[in-house]
């Protein structure tokens, strides 16, 4: 079992900058990748940023040069630095940590924190 605990949203202006952090635990020996996503009103949840255990990251074009995603092993936490922030990007960020156990795929899901750009 993996828990993932999501932090870090808030109330910003746009153009501000706000990083979320992702909090393993449990058997994180077993994550393989974590990743963000954001659920804006009313809309489906939608892939941000993923990086491996070995610290490569993955960002969707929308992001790219705006969002950056890293981690700190020595804490468990990934990170989602996200700068130039929009109206658009309001909304719940969730995170969470993929892990292979006998031969299948499972995904683990924090809560959400919710992040809200004001025009």
């Amino acid at each position: 079992q993996v828990q993932v605990v999501e932090s870090g949203g808030g109330l910003v202006q746009a153009g501000g900058s706000l990083r979320l952090s992702c909090a393993a635990s449990g058997s994180i020996f077993s994550i393989y990748a974590q990743g963000w996503y954001h659920q804006a009103p009313g809309k489906q949840r939608e892939w941000v940023a993923t990086i491996t255990r070995g610290g490569s990251p993955n960002c969707a074009d929308s992001v790219k040069g705006r969002f950056t995603i890293f981690r700190d092993n020595a804490k468990n936490t990934v990170y989602l630095q996200m700068n130039s922030l929009k109206p658009e990007d309001t909304g719940v960020y969730f995170c969470d940590a993929r892990v292979v156990q006998g031969g299948s795929e499972y995904r683990y899901w924090g809560p959400g924190t919710q992040v809200t750009v004001s025009s």
